[in-house]
């Protein structure tokens, strides 16, 4: 089976434990670590899944943003320990919150690379199927985000805070 190909030769270096985040150093760490399996990850989607290089660039860019940007910097957790949760707090409100104009077009070309990563990540043994499922639910939320977004640019007055008390990026 070609599965055994995807990561074989640098198993030690892409270990679970190895992408734990507790200060500054192992952030840094972390973030050269999830840019090499983004690597590996591209190549997986063009020379096994037999995807364009846009289309594969594009899934990796996504899955790139959410990990470099979210999960490492901003929540300082392991990319393979998050709950499907993590994936609606960035959708439904901290890509809201940080992105100059969030758009739909945007989330979903996001959200795509995300799914497919960690599909990806399932295949290696990284993550359960349980959690993938989970993490693929909150990737197909797409309706529910769009109402976040157009809710954002409703609020009036002080009502942010009750749009984002209903997506907390406080936990």
């Amino acid at each position: 089976m070609k599965d055994d190909k995807i990561i074989h030769i640098s198993d030690e270096l892409f270990k679970t434990e190895q992408f734990d985040v507790g200060d500054l150093q192992d952030e840094i760490r972390v973030d050269d670590l999830c840019g090499r399996l983004l690597r590996f990850f591209y190549l997986h989607l063009v020379e096994e899944e037999k995807r364009s290089p846009n289309e594969a660039g594009t899934l990796a860019h996504g899955a790139d943003y959410f990990m470099r940007e979210f999960i490492v910097p901003d929540r300082r957790e392991n990319i393979f320990a998050i709950s499907p949760f993590r994936v609606r707090q960035f959708a439904a409100t901290w890509y809201i919150i940080r992105t100059v104009e969030p758009n739909m077009l945007e989330l979903t070309r996001i959200l795509h690379g995300v799914e497919a990563f960690y599909r990806y990540c399932q295949r290696l043994g990284r993550i359960s199927a349980a959690q993938l499922a989970g993490i693929e639910q909150e990737c197909h939320n797409l309706p529910y985000y769009g109402e976040r977004i157009d809710r954002f640019w409703a609020i009036e007055g002080d009502g942010y805070f009750a749009w984002e008390e209903e997506v907390s990026l406080k936990n």
